[in-house]
């Protein structure tokens, strides 16, 4: 366990959650939008009947999917804006697979395969709301989410093979794709009971901006759940390599793990003190 935190420290986890959740807004946010534009109230019905929204939640979600809050074209700059963020978040993605699996940066060389992981990522995203829509029905979409795990798991393997480079080798990235779908699957039936209060509180505040707010902090937890399944995959992966090879641990491997995470959280407290003395004093 010990060196499950310590991988997500070096990873600088929560700041990495955030960056995904907001490559993942700005990127989505406008493609769902623009669906929004297409299908009309469609698309609103089904957020709402995903996550059994009422009353301010479902009067928020429909000011965002109807076409009257939207503009029938993206414009050049739209356009430009819109590749420029999809293309941003395939390459916060990669950098979670190289920061993980500690891989040399491979930076917009792997535009390519980021443009083809997005494309798969949208093939993969209509699958999982074809599953609600068919198997909803069940108390708290367990059955959709039992067939997500498998979806899940394909999706993440293929990903981060293709997404690296096909440097991660699929046997390399199942641990990680096994624990991510299961624990999205887990983090997705939360939602369906969280996501309504948390919607219709946001909405009563701030009206139509509250659903992307709402979406803004559902999309942190999905993410959360994602760098923290890279984490353990990755440690999941070592150890699994390590009993192959007969090697055992020392019997002081807790307290070298221990005093590396020590020396990471004073390591990280210390960066933090030393950007509070260099900022400007207030005037």
């Amino acid at each position: 366990m010990l060196r499950v935190v310590n991988r997500f420290q070096k990873i600088a986890g929560f700041d990495r959650s955030m960056a995904l959740a907001s490559g993942a807004l700005t990127a989505l946010l406008p493609l769902t939008v623009m669906s929004g534009t297409v299908f009309g109230s469609e698309t609103a019905d089904r957020v709402i009947n995903r996550y059994g929204l009422t009353d301010g939640g479902a009067d928020a979600v429909r000011s965002v999917f109807t076409a009257d809050a939207t503009t029938t074209g993206l414009g050049v700059f739209g356009t430009l804006f819109l590749a420029i963020s999809v293309l941003s978040f395939s390459r916060t993605v990669q950098r979670l697979f190289e920061q993980t699996w500690e891989l040399k940066p491979l930076g917009v060389r792997n535009t390519r395969n980021g443009l083809w992981w997005i494309c798969v990522l949208g093939l993969y995203t209509a699958a999982v709301g074809w599953l609600y829509v068919v198997l909803g029905g069940t108390p708290l979409g367990l059955a959709a989410a039992v067939c997500e795990v498998p979806l899940t798991t394909a999706f993440l393997v293929w990903s981060g093979w293709l997404i690296s480079a096909k440097r991660l080798a699929p046997a390399t990235l199942l641990p990680f794709a096994v624990a991510a779908g299961v624990l999205t699957a887990a983090y997705s039936v939360a939602a369906t009971v969280y996501l309504p209060r948390l919607f219709d509180s946001y909405a009563s505040r701030h009206g139509a901006a509250g659903a992307v707010f709402g979406m803004a902090t559902l999309l942190f937890g999905a993410m959360l759940v994602l760098v923290a399944s890279a984490a353990l995959g990755r440690e999941v992966r070592d150890e699994l390599v390590r009993i192959r090879q007969g090697r055992r641990p020392s019997q002081d491997e807790v307290r070298h793990q221990w005093d590396d995470l020590v020396e990471q959280m004073r390591s990280r407290l210390r960066a933090v003190r030393g950007s509070d003395h260099h900022m400007p004093p207030n005037t």
